[in-house]
C-alpha cells in the first residue's frame, strides 16, 4: 500500500519537486525493508528477507529512473519553447497566389473587380509579377450599355439559357439610364423618414392605395415622411400598353413619381437598386432614415418611427433591418421565379433582408452606394444588397416585427395583429386602406 500510494504522489508532481518525491520514497523504501526484518520476538535470520529487499530496490530504482527521465523531458521541452517563440519562422509558400478563373460567370466578374480594387495588386504593373493573365485583361468600358456580346463566348451552353437572363447578361455592365421623371425638390425639408417604394408602370391602384394610408407624405408622428415611387419603363417587348400619358399626369399631380429609362423587369430590380441609391446620394442624402420596399405591403409608420426615435446614435448609425434570410443559396429549379444556373453562379449567399422591404440608415446608404461599383449586378436584388452589406463588413439585422411571408390566416382581419407589426406581406390596395383605417380609430383597444 506505501508504494501505491507513492506512485500516486508520483503522478500528481511534476519537475523539481517530483524530484524530492522520488527521493523521499527511496529513504521511506529502505526503512520498510528494515522494519520488516524484525519480528516480535528480536532480528530474523540473515537472508530470510532477502528476496522481498531486492524487489523493493528494484521497484524503487525504477521509479527514481522515471523521476529523473521526466525532469529532463520537461526541461528540454521548456527550451524548446522558449528558442521557438525567438526564433523567426519563414513561409514555406507564396502568400500570394496567382488567381485561376471561376467557372460560373458571375464569380469570375467577382474576381475581375476584386483584382481591380486591389491596392496592392493594382500596383504600377498591375498584377505583382507585371504579367496580367489573359482572363483578367478586359479593357472594356466597365459601366457601358451596349450589349456585351463577348458573354455569348464566355457562358458555357449561354444559347440553352431563358431569355430573360441573356437579356440580364448582355447589358449585366449597364449602371447608368437616362432619367424621364424626376422630382429634384422633393427633399428641400430635410426628411426624417424616406419611403422608397419599387412600383411599374400599370400599378396606378397600389400607388393610390399607399398614399392614401401608410405612405402619405408630411408630418406623422411629429417627424418629416417623404414618399418616392421607382419605375423603369414598360416596353412593348413585355406586351404592355403605352402608359406614358398617364404617368405624366400622375407625376403632375402628386411629385412623387422618379423614373428612369430602362426594362423593368425583375431581373433589372438590382438596377433600380443602384440608380436610387444614385438618385439618393444626389437629391436626398441628408435623410436619417429609409424604408424600401414593395408596393404590395402594408407598413405601420407610426411603429417605424417609434422605433427610429428610440435607437441610439450607435445603433442608427449602421442600421439595417428587415426579415433577415441565412445560410441560404440559389434554386437550382427551373420553375422557380429565383432559379439561377450553375454557370451563372455557385456558393452560398450572405445574409440578406427579403426585398419586400427593409429598413435602414441614410447613412448606411451613402456607404452603399460607394460600394455597389465594386460588386458585379446580380439578377436578384435583395441578394445583391446583401452582398453589398459582406463587403462593408456588415450584415442585416432581423427583426420579428418584419413578416414578407405574411402572417396566420386567423390572425388577418384581426386589427391587433397589425399595431405589432411593421411590416406586413402582400397585401392589396383595399387591405392598405382598410388595416390602416383600423390602426387611426380612437376606440382601438389591444389590451
Amino acid at each position: 500500500m506505501l508504494l501505491q500510494r507513492s506512485s500516486e504522489k508520483l503522478c500528481r508532481n511534476t519537475g523539481t519537486r517530483m524530484f524530492l518525491s522520488c527521493a523521499a520514497e527511496d529513504r521511506g523504501g529502505k526503512e520498510v525493508a528494515m522494519r520488516s526484518q524484525k519480528t516480535s520476538r528480536g532480528e530474523v535470520k540473515a537472508g530470510t528477507m532477502h528476496g522481498p529487499r531486492r524487489k523493493l530496490k528494484l521497484v524503487v530504482m525504477t521509479i527514481m529512473t522515471a523521476c529523473v527521465f521526466i525532469i529532463v523531458e520537461v526541461s528540454r521541452s521548456a527550451s524548446q519553447d522558449k528558442n521557438s517563440r525567438q526564433k523567426i519562422r519563414i513561409p514555406t509558400k507564396p502568400f500570394w497566389g496567382k488567381l485561376s478563373p471561376d467557372d460560373a460567370f458571375w464569380n469570375r466578374q467577382q474576381q475581375k473587380l476584386d483584382h481591380v480594387n486591389n491596392p496592392i495588386l493594382n500596383g504600377p504593373n498591375g498584377t505583382l509579377d507585371g504579367v496580367l493573365p489573359a482572363w483578367l485583361n478586359d479593357t472594356a468600358k466597365r459601366d457601358s450599355c451596349e450589349p456585351d456580346l463577348k458573354v455569348m463566348t464566355q457562358i458555357k451552353n449561354f444559347s440553352l439559357l431563358p431569355d430573360r437572363f441573356k437579356d440580364f447578361l448582355l447589358y449585366m455592365r449597364c449602371r447608368s439610364y437616362r432619367m424621364v421623371v424626376d422630382q429634384p425638390r422633393i427633399c428641400r425639408d430635410q426628411p426624417f423618414l424616406l419611403l422608397a417604394i419599387k412600383s411599374l408602370a400599370s400599378h396606378f391602384d397600389r400607388r393610390q392605395a399607399i398614399r392614401e394610408s401608410w405612405g402619405r407624405a408630411g408630418l406623422v408622428a411629429n417627424k418629416t415622411v417623404v414618399t418616392v415611387f421607382l419605375l423603369g419603363n414598360a416596353t412593348a417587348v413585355d406586351h404592355f400598353p403605352d402608359l406614358s400619358p398617364m404617368l405624366a399626369y400622375e407625376s403632375s399631380v402628386h411629385g412623387d413619381i422618379l423614373q428612369w429609362d430602362y426594362r423593368d423587369s425583375f431581373f433589372n430590380l438590382t438596377a433600380k437598386e443602384v440608380l436610387f441609391l444614385e438618385w439618393f446620394n444626389t437629391r436626398c442624402p441628408n435623410a436619417s432614415f429609409i424604408f424600401k420596399g414593395d408596393d404590395d405591403v402594408f407598413v405601420n409608420t407610426f411603429l417605424i418611427i417609434d422605433f427610429l426615435k428610440g435607437l441610439s446614435p450607435a445603433k442608427a448609425r449602421d442600421l439595417f433591418v428587415g426579415d433577415v434570410i441565412t445560410n441560404a443559396g440559389p434554386h437550382r429549379d427551373k420553375k422557380v421565379k429565383y432559379y439561377i444556373p450553375e454557370n451563372i453562379f455557385v456558393g452560398r449567399y450572405p445574409p440578406y433582408a427579403g426585398g419586400g422591404g427593409y429598413l435602414y440608415s441614410g447613412t448606411l446608404a451613402r456607404r452603399l452606394y460607394g460600394i455597389m461599383n465594386t460588386v458585379p449586378l446580380y439578377p436578384i436584388d435583395d441578394v445583391y444588397t446583401g452582398m453589398c452589406l459582406r463587403k462593408l463588413g456588415l450584415a442585416p439585422e432581423k427583426h420579428k416585427g418584419f413578416r414578407t411571408f405574411g402572417i396566420e390566416e386567423k390572425y388577418r382581419n384581426n386589427p391587433c395583429a397589425y399595431k405589432s407589426l411593421m411590416l406586413v406581406h402582400p397585401r392589396s390596395p383595399q387591405d392598405m386602406i382598410k388595416i390602416w383605417a383600423w390602426l387611426n380609430d380612437p376606440m382601438l383597444n389591444c389590451q
